[in-house]
């Protein structure tokens, strides 16, 4: 509804409403329930008023893995919070049945990588999506779906361009960084109360967390720190979702 269309209402409404109020002084309770008052108030509540929902993606790198990919799924079922898994593709042989789990539970899949070898995928950005493209290969073998959402080995901080995205988006590739880091992957012997401490900190927009966790045969912790890490951002207030194709892309600012 345009502003215009609002005031000529809010001129038509307000006598009828100020007449009730005048003549109904004991029924001011009743008044303020009323459609029509209620109905007044949205009217005049801007679009400005309406608070965006505050979003959380929890991501996990590396897997899937035997052990903890597995433990890491039976707590977001119990949770009832769906999340991001993106898979290394020499990762997947054997252990199809945990790919096909992570897809059948609802979660979202991303590409990192088939060979997760940084020397061999940074070599060139040829080298770089036939990686990715190999790795959605196999998990439509697998699933039947070809994932697009992709993660850099490492961020793409310094590694990724204005040429390299350009790239990136014809063969329908969409990145996908992170603002909160628990840094199980540098050091996945942390301990639980401080990769919890970690989960809280949010760099740059704080109505949607993109929460980088690891899910590596080592990341036992993580697993255990998880179901606080989801407490903490539920009681914020935060709507859990997995990253899909729809998900605007998060990538960190880079020089042309």
């Amino acid at each position: 509804m345009t502003l215009r269309k609002r005031y000529i209402l809010l001129f038509f409404i307000t006598p009828i409403i100020l007449l009730f109020l005048t003549n109904s002084a004991g029924k001011n309770n009743i008044i303020k329930n009323s459609p029509a008052f209620i109905s007044l108030n949205l009217l005049c509540k801007s679009s400005a008023d309406i608070t965006p929902p505050k979003i959380a993606y929890l991501t996990f790198d590396d897997g899937p893995t035997y052990v903890v990919t597995g433990a890491l799924l039976d707590v977001l079922k119990k949770q009832n919070v769906k999340a991001t898994f993106f898979v290394v593709g020499k990762e997947i042989e054997g252990k199809e049945s945990i790919l096909k789990r992570i897809y059948n539970e609802g979660h979202g899949i991303g590409l990192h990588t088939y060979s997760h070898d940084f020397k061999k995928i940074y070599r060139s950005t040829e080298g770089f999506i036939d990686e990715m493209t190999k790795t959605s290969h196999k998990i439509k073998e697998v699933t039947g779906f070809a994932p697009k959402i992709i993660r850099f080995p490492g961020g793409s901080s310094k590694r990724l361009n204005a040429l390299s995205l350009d790239d990136l988006h014809k063969n329908n590739f969409k990145v996908y960084d992170w603002n909160v880091n628990i840094y199980d992957g540098i050091n996945p012997n942390l301990n639980v109360d401080q990769l919890i401490c970690n989960s809280k900190i949010i760099k740059g927009n704080k109505d949607a967390a993109i929460i980088l966790m690891h899910c590596n045969f080592n990341n036992k912790n993580t697993v255990v720190a998880l179901p606080n890490i989801i407490k903490y951002y539920k009681d914020l207030g935060y709507e859990f979702k997995a990253i899909t194709e729809d998900t605007p892309e998060y990538y960190y600012r880079f020089k042309n």
